[in-house]
């Protein structure tokens, strides 16, 4: 009993530091505005709408006063192969869900050069569910993550080539996740509950040069994030003899800062293309603490040596009179090492593929509508933590919308 108790403290241990895995990288989501993401997220140099408040808070400089707000359907589909290390080649489908993140946003000129504004959005998120009882129940059952970062933010426009912005990141978030116990036992075995909620406070800052008419140069940073989780693990059954710590549990986890470059090139009277390239310090996550009040001996430290990695973006936008044209890429490279590759969240290195549309209702009314297809690279896992090797093969297609009010 005590091997099996001692066992299924380990597979929290893990679950609960994948799942924060999922709050700030391998479900990271820059797709906060339709705009933006119809052109592969290559806006930092731009930030022209209310979004800046995401992209480059100088952005905000060169605004007026508007609304902006939308939300995009995301449908990922994950198959995995094996497991492997167990002479298995099997395959299992995750089961289809569509998650919605939200971007909502407002813009206010107090006058010509100083610029205020708020937005909500959900930068992390996402989650995963396999089928009830596969081979891979004792890694991962579900898991649905949620979090909202509201951000007041402030520009100053110091003339009409330079603008600076500044802005706080308070961040909530949510996870529940449920999985069963990887030992046989004569009875059910116990599946594991996890409800945690946790808050953060972070800051971000931008500027946004304009050398020539043609010419717009951007970066930004956005700081790296502590988020403070507390909740409860349950156990049904809860069996007395396995002395499995129910009740009050906490974590911690540091998000990685992040920063955009990018630049902004008008070649022609209607077309605009920017390139920009996007750092995430990862390196700065090493491992996650975690405590359970009712035993503190199970307290567990996980070691993740997770690396800095990258984004690449580009994109184009054409204007024809009312009617704006989009299309873009991006290169997304993977923080997480071959040997932390599970089903809980899988990742892989990804290419981006984007096109949409915009159009001027009137002069105050626009709508701006994107088409998103995410490939992820093949991934095999070999001699993993977790001892479930194996070979995912993945997708998301992301569809975007949003609405726009300039008063």
């Amino acid at each position: 009993m005590r091997r099996y108790s001692h066992h299924l403290i380990g597979t929290i241990v893990l679950s609960v530091l994948i799942v924060c895995i999922a709050v700030s990288g391998g479900f990271q989501l820059n797709e906060t505005g339709a705009r933006a993401m119809a052109q592969g997220g290559a806006f930092a140099a731009r930030a022209d709408d209310p979004s800046a408040i995401y992209f480059n808070p100088a952005g905000l400089g060169f605004q007026g006063s508007s609304l902006y707000l939308g939300a995009t359907l995301i449908m990922p589909k994950i198959s995995f192969y094996g497991p492997t290390n167990y002479s298995l080649n099997t395959e299992t489908k995750m089961v289809d869900q569509t998650f919605t993140p939200i971007n909502v946003y407002g813009t206010y000129a107090i006058n010509d050069n100083l610029h205020v504004g708020i937005g909500v959005n959900n930068p992390f998120g996402l989650g995963t569910e396999w089928p009830a009882n596969w081979i891979g129940q004792y890694v991962s059952q579900k898991i649905d993550l949620q979090t909202f970062f509201i951000s007041p933010t402030i520009a100053y426009k110091l003339n009409d080539q330079l603008s600076i912005g500044v802005g706080l990141n308070y961040v909530t978030g949510s996870v529940k996740m449920k999985l069963a116990s990887s030992i046989p036992f004569n009875s059910p075995p116990p599946i594991v509950s996890l409800d945690l909620k946790a808050t953060g406070v972070g800051f971000n800052g931008g500027v946004i040069y304009k050398p020539t008419t043609e010419l717009s140069l951007g970066a930004s940073y956005r700081s790296s994030v502590k988020l403070d989780a507390t909740g409860s693990a349950a156990f049904d059954p809860n069996y007395v003899d396995l002395n499995l710590p129910a009740g009050d549990a906490s974590a911690s986890i540091e998000l990685p800062a992040t920063a955009f470059i990018g630049a902004a090139y008008k070649l022609m009277k209607n077309l605009v293309v920017e390139a920009d390239y996007q750092f995430i310090g990862w390196s700065s996550y090493k491992e996650l603490a975690i405590e359970f009040k009712a035993d503190p001996t199970k307290n567990k430290v996980s070691p993740k040596n997770y690396q800095d990695t990258y984004m690449i973006r580009c994109g184009a936008e054409y204007t024809m009179g009312d009617f704006q044209l989009r299309a873009g890429y991006l290169y997304d490279h993977s923080p997480v090492q071959t040997a932390y590759v599970e089903p809980l969240l899988p990742d892989a290195n990804r290419n981006g593929y984007n096109i949409g549309v915009g159009y001027n209702i009137n002069e105050h009314w626009r709508v701006d509508a994107a088409y998103f297809f995410l490939k992820f690279d093949q991934r095999t896992a070999v001699n993993t933590v977790n001892m479930f090797d194996g070979t995912y093969n993945s997708t998301a297609t992301l569809l975007g919308i949003d609405v726009g009010y300039t008063f």
